[in-house]
This record gives C-alpha cells, structure tokens and sequence, in this order.
C-alpha cells in the first residue's frame, strides 16, 4: 500500500509512517472504542504516556523528517480515517467518530506559556496539531461525522442553535465537495459516494410519499363524502421548508410555470432550437431571452436584474461573438453564469448579486433561476453543486437561526435537483 488512488499527488508512503498505520489498523481491529480514544489522545494530543514504545520511537523519528510540516496533517489524518472507516460500519460505535473529532477542540494544545519546560518534541507535536485543527482536512472530517453520525444529533427543534454544519447530512450533493479533499483515498471517496447514493434514495422516497399525501388530502376536503372510507398514511415532510413552501416548490420545479410546459419542457425547446449555424452572439441573445422570460413578475427583475444580466451575457467570451456557436461555448456560458449568480471560487466568495436576488425574489424563484441553466447545460450540475460547497463552508461555523435564507435555498435546491435529475416521479403534481 505504497500509493493509494486519490492520495494527495500520489505521494509516496515512507516505511515509518506504513507501520504507523499498520499499528492504528491492528488497534482499531483488538480495542474498544474507550481505549483507542485514550491511546489516540496520548500519542497525539498529549504527546507523553502512550503504552507502546516502540511507536513512540517511531513517531519521533516521523516528526524529525525534512517534510513533515506539509505531511503531518495527511499523516494525522490518515490515521483518524483509519479509526473512521472502521467505525461508521458498527452502529454502536459511531458515537466514537463524534468524540475523536472532539480531541482536537476540546484537548487543547498542549503548548502552553510554560512550554519552556516542554520537550521540543512535543513543542513540535502540539505545533504540528495546531495546524491540523486549523487545515481543510480537520473541517472536512467534522463534516463527514456530522453525516455519519447523524441519528446522534439533535432533535429539529433545537437546530436553529446548532451552526449549519450539522445541516450537511440533508444535503447529498454538497457531499462530494465538502467531504472528500486531495487527501482523501479511493475508499473513502467510494463510501462517500455510496453514502450520497443511500442518503438520495432516501430523500426521493420520503419526498414522494408526502407529496402523494398531500395530493391525497386536498382530495378529501374537495370531496369528503367520496373519499371517507380510502384510508390514507400519514407522511412527514422530509424537508426544512413548511408545507405551504414546500409545495410551493414542488408546483415551481415539476409543475407548468409556463401555460402547459414545465421547467425541463422550456429547456428541451431552447434545446432544439439552438443550432450550429447562429453566431454565439445570437446565441447569447436567445439566452437572455429564455433566462428573463419568467413566470414571476418583479419590479426589481425588470428594472435592474435584467438589465445586469443582459450585460453580463454580452462580456462573456465577446472575442468569440462572430463564431458559430457550439456546445463547448454553452459550457463556458453557463458556467460563468454560475460564477456570477451563486459564487465564483473559494478564493473569491464574494456573492453580492446571489444575496440581491434572494431578497427580492425569495429562494423559491432564485433557485428556479438556476435550475433554467441546469436543465438547458446538465454538464454544469457539479458545477453548480460545487458553488454552494463554497457557500456552505463560508457559512458552517455561523448559527443556522441566522441563515435562514440560505438555508431555505439549500433545501429549495434539493428539492429541484431530485425532482428534475432524481428517480422520482411526481408528475401527477401537475
């Protein structure tokens, strides 16, 4: 196990920290969850006390290394993964992912104002942890134990206190994004894909059924005396949304917003009206067209947003305007329009206009919006998916209470990416 698919630049494995991992696989196999929190907090965290000398050694002579600052946190990180992996697939041990998460912001540094008197060894160690508590790879293992561990959670009535990172079980397709990094091996990022697949399949199910109730109760207050005797099973809304926003966005995302035609049949119509003999100029006006021609009405749409999108359309890629139009400048269209109505990179998270345009069209409308461009280029839904990581980890640390509005748009957005790329049928809605 010198190389692992998808460790981060294929780096080599050194032989100490191979049998350091070798020494964490036969721990997680032999001792119960308490013993390997313990041992895992001494020979990390604390840095003095663990049983085994000889991985004592071993760990001194890791930290001696030339590179072991830009290694320790995959190091560090592999070896947590090690216990994870092992974890996740025993119900009654999954508590443990919780509280090795924890190690690292409840044990401290031991690196103190009297760290003089500290060996330089764990002065260094308690340096290196810093640095871990503080990197991507910590944030997403706290991410990936909130999905994992999600029956261990609050009740909803206390999520409103929590920060939005223990939203991130709800979300699937923020998943690949926000729980898998460069460090992350070909397993992990298999389980992670089978958890999505799970975690879909199960939102689709429990969507489906509520709307089927739904649809069923509106049936009997029209018509009580014929509906009396069908009985019908109570079903739970599976989303954050109330039940009037709820259905609100199910009629948006799979019903007719256009006289007979839904979302998906607007986009098919552009589709097969588009053709290689427009110029990309004609191209980017026809887009224009089919993005502002808008069920909803909005003094702010018509008066400001219109004319920013029309302007934006217009500078991208201008150098190609006289070029006959093709599916790659439908790409790089489309994706840049994602970059300017959500976010553009971690780099730059600014989202000024994505702010803008909730609070005068509300989530519902906006996400419709960005399902337009979604259903007309499908090649941009990782796009897309990314662009809200990026918003998400902006905002993780901060209380759910305060961001509702994004809140409301992550859950809107679920909704309309199962509805329109999921498996489930709810055509009847319309």
């Amino acid at each position: 196990m010198n190389n692992i698919p998808g460790d981060r630049h294929n780096r080599p494995t050194s032989p100490e920290e191979q049998e350091l991992y070798n020494h964490w696989l036969e721990q997680v196999e032999t001792q119960s969850t308490d013993i390997l929190l313990e041992r895992f907090r001494l020979l990390f965290i604390q840095g003095t006390g663990y049983p085994n000398h000889q991985i004592v050694q071993l760990m001194r002579k890791l930290l001696r290394a030339k590179h072991i600052e830009g290694d320790f946190n995959f190091i560090i990180n592999r070896c947590c993964y090690i216990l994870i992996n092992r974890w996740h697939t025993h119900p009654e041990r999954r508590q443990g992912i919780y509280r090795l998460v924890d190690l690292f912001d409840s044990q401290k540094s031991v690196y103190t104002a009297s760290s003089a008197i500290k060996s330089r060894y764990i002065q260094q160690l308690s340096y290196l942890v810093n640095n871990f508590r503080n990197s991507p790879q910590y944030q997403t293992m706290k991410r990936f134990a909130e999905v994992l561990c999600e029956p261990l959670q609050s009740s909803p009535s206390m999520i409103e206190s929590q920060p939005l990172r223990t939203l991130i079980p709800r979300y699937p397709y923020l998943y690949r994004y926000c729980l898998i990094n460069d460090d992350s091996p070909y397993e992990h990022q298999q389980m992670i894909q089978t958890i999505k697949l799970q975690k879909q399949k199960k939102f689709e199910l429990e969507l489906s059924k509520y709307a089927l109730y739904q649809m069923r109760q509106n049936a009997r207050s029209t018509k009580p005396q014929e509906l009396t005797t069908t009985a019908t099973i109570a079903a739970t809304n599976p989303t954050l949304l109330s039940n009037e926003e709820l259905f609100f966005a199910l009629q948006q995302f799979v019903g007719k917003v256009q006289g007979s035609n839904t979302y998906r049949d607007l986009a098919h119509r552009f589709i097969s009206h588009t053709n290689d003999h427009q110029t990309f100029r004609d191209f980017k006006s026809d887009l224009y067209e089919y993005l502002s021609d808008n069920p909803f009405k909005s003094s702010y749409l018509n008066r400001q947003f219109y004319e920013k999108l029309y302007k934006q359309l217009q500078n991208t890629i201008p150098q190609s305007d006289e070029q006959p139009f093709n599916e790659f400048l439908m790409l790089r269209t489309c994706s840049q329009l994602l970059n300017y109505l959500v976010v553009e990179s971690p780099q730059k998270p600014q989202h000024f206009v994505f702010i803008d345009l909730i609070a005068n069209i509300g989530p519902t409308f906006m996400v419709s919006l960005l399902l337009k461009i979604v259903l007309l280029c499908r090649q941009v839904k990782p796009s897309l998916e990314k662009r809200f990581s990026v918003l998400f980890n902006h905002y993780e640390s901060s209380s759910t209470q305060a961001l509702q509005w994004l809140v409301k748009v992550l859950e809107n957005l679920n909704v309309a990416l199962t509805t329109n790329f999921g498996k489930v049928d709810l055509s009847f809605i319309r």
